[in-house]
């Protein structure tokens, strides 16, 4: 809810400039409002606009990248789940418990990112969440394999759980991106600049205020989207724990 509250704040702030700008018209003097000026306004206009569209643009991007990147990291940390919970199910039975442990820590995980609770799932990134991660590591560092397949299989689960928790850090850490604040205001204090001199230079009427709206609208919809996109484990835009959920049903089978 704090992203859409930012988001309505940037909506009021965009359209009321729109509305002060209609309203200044009404009391400019005329020659205030002549060919020239109205030029000289647009030209002023067009570069700020086009400062906002790169701003806005580089936002989203960068964003969307940093969605895509823990998107990328739940897939990829699901299938090395599963990889590894095969190859301990090869070795024999004597990898029960630490395939238990693994199943635990999975379903843990799953249970606080999906709760949404910004309490749950800042214990993601506590020193007990690492602290068992890393005790399933020595687990599998601990196992006495009696044969060539059991040693290799024991080197390969190793190796595949070390990747596994790189990936784990890496979603958390671009979880916790944000937006920076200096940019967004700045944004934000453009955007009122361009819709107030729309509202400047036009005469006021429904068709003219309806667009302004929609405007705004659509302006504080992108930057709420940025926003939630830079916190992609929770708000209304989240990755997909379908793959987790999938792991997670062929865990200890």
């Amino acid at each position: 809810m704090h992203h859409l509250s930012v988001a309505l704040i940037i909506f009021a702030c965009v359209f009321c400039s729109a509305l002060l700008g209609l309203y200044l018209r009404t009391l400019l003097p005329q020659h205030h409002l002549d060919d020239d000026s109205i030029g000289v306004v647009k030209l002023a206009t067009g570069l700020i606009a086009t400062m906002a569209a790169l701003v806005l643009g580089l936002l989203i991007s960068s964003a969307k990248s940093s969605f895509d990147t823990v998107n990328a990291s739940v897939t990829h940390e699901a299938a090395n789940v599963i990889l590894l919970d095969r190859m301990l199910a090869r070795y024999g039975p004597q990898t029960q418990e630490i395939r238990g442990m693994l199943k635990q820590i999975v379903t843990g995980v799953v249970q606080q990112v999906a709760s949404g609770d910004p309490a749950q799932l800042a214990r993601l990134h506590n020193p007990e969440a690492l602290e068992r991660a890393e005790h399933l590591e020595r687990k599998l560092e601990d196992l006495s394999p009696q044969n060539d397949m059991q040693r290799r299989l024991q080197a390969r689960a190793i190796e595949v759980a070390d990747n596994a928790l790189a990936m784990r850090e890496l979603g958390l850490l671009q979880a916790a991106g944000s937006t920076p604040t200096a940019l967004l205001v700045t944004l934000v204090l453009w955007l009122c600049i361009i819709f107030g001199a729309f509202g400047l230079f036009t005469p006021a009427n429904s068709t003219v205020t309806i667009a302004l709206f929609l405007g705004a609208l659509c302006t504080s919809i992108a930057i709420f989207l940025i926003l939630e996109m830079n916190t992609p484990l929770d708000g209304m835009v989240t990755v997909s724990l379908s793959p987790m959920h999938e792991a997670l049903a062929v865990l200890g089978h």
